[in-house]
């Protein structure tokens, strides 16, 4: 079950968490060109080797940038295995797979503290969630796929259209949330943004929703105008409902790697990001950047897309992505 799902006692439907075995075959899939890429490089590197030398942790090295994990976290992974070499705690080169393997899980579990909807006390109200992120990375396909999979767990989801500035934004959405079944409240375009926020945020207590999800309209993180209308946007829903947003998202498209890093950076300033979602994850050999992006902003990974398909938006677990990148 989605943390923020937080259905009343009542509520029939009971949510079936997807198995494990199905989650780390899929992701298996959706990582096969990053585990070429990273883990195929290591064994390549190691193939032969009887021992660990520096032409080894070089080329170690150059394989975990080249995954996109970034200067910064591959100096820090060679920093540890320089230092287990010197203890004699890391003798054979083949034991190099099993040592990155636990250093990326450590890092994915341990991303940072930031606020988060989980643990709060009972919310009067709609959990409220709000999307965010540059333009082109997936977040109305990325909505769509949300309110499918929390509808399935037993949510009643409403979607909130507060993306008024493409003019097709809403017919997109309104596609969307025909497909995963769930209400839409949307207004012209040119509309005012915060007003469809109030609307939608009266009807959702009206309609007894569990769970409202707002789009918002793609932005350059650059545009400090756009950037200060999410706080205004903020604003509104903290006075319909208390504590909305619950859950501020950013979405990050997997392919853009380390140039998505600066993008939250600066997301982060403008509004209280709590989680990110990663979309795109299969169309990248550089996965290396859900850790990179764990680390750097010290923000959870709620969910990553794995496919195009209505169900392929899947909750992120470290366990499983780590698994599925290492496992043969």
């Amino acid at each position: 079950m989605a943390f923020w799902n937080r259905k009343k006692e009542s509520d029939p439907a009971t949510p079936v968490p997807e198995s494990r075995p199905k989650l780390y075959d899929r992701f298996k899939k959706a990582v096969s060109a990053t585990r070429r890429t990273l883990v195929g490089r290591i064994d390549d590197i190691v193939r032969g080797k009887r021992e660990i030398d520096a032409a080894v942790l070089d080329e170690l090295e150059e394989a975990l940038i080249g995954a996109d994990l970034g200067v910064r976290i591959a100096s820090e992974i060679l920093e540890k295995a320089r230092l287990e070499v010197g203890r004699k705690s890391l003798n054979d080169a083949a034991e190099l797979r099993s040592f990155i393997r636990a250093q990326l899980l450590e890092i994915l579990k341990t991303p940072g503290v930031r606020p988060s909807g989980a643990g709060r006390g009972p919310i009067a109200g709609p959990f409220v969630i709000m999307i965010v992120g540059v333009n082109g990375v997936g977040k109305t396909t990325t909505i769509g796929k949300l309110a499918c999979r929390l509808t399935a767990e037993g949510s009643n989801v409403l979607i909130c259209g507060a993306d008024t500035f493409r003019a097709a934004a809403n017919d997109q959405l309104a596609i969307w949330a025909n497909r995963a079944g769930v209400d839409l409240i949307r207004q012209k375009p040119g509309t005012d943004p915060a007003a469809v926020i109030f609307d939608s945020l009266r009807a959702a207590k009206a309609r007894e929703s569990s769970v409202v999800i707002i789009d918002t309209a793609g932005r350059l993180h650059t545009r400090t105008n756009l950037m200060a209308e999410l706080q205004k946007m903020r604003r509104i829903a903290q006075r319909e409902v208390e504590g909305a947003p619950h859950e501020v998202l950013l979405i990050i498209d997997a392919v853009t790697g380390q140039n998505g890093l600066e993008q939250a950076r600066q997301f982060m300033k403008a509004v209280e990001v709590t989680g990110l979602i990663l979309t795109k994850l299969d169309g990248t050999a550089k996965g290396g950047i859900v850790v990179a992006i764990a680390r750097e902003l010290g923000l959870p990974i709620r969910y990553v897309g794995i496919g195009e398909g209505l169900e392929d938006l899947v909750e992120f677990s470290p366990e499983v992505f780590v698994e599925s990148i290492f496992e043969d």
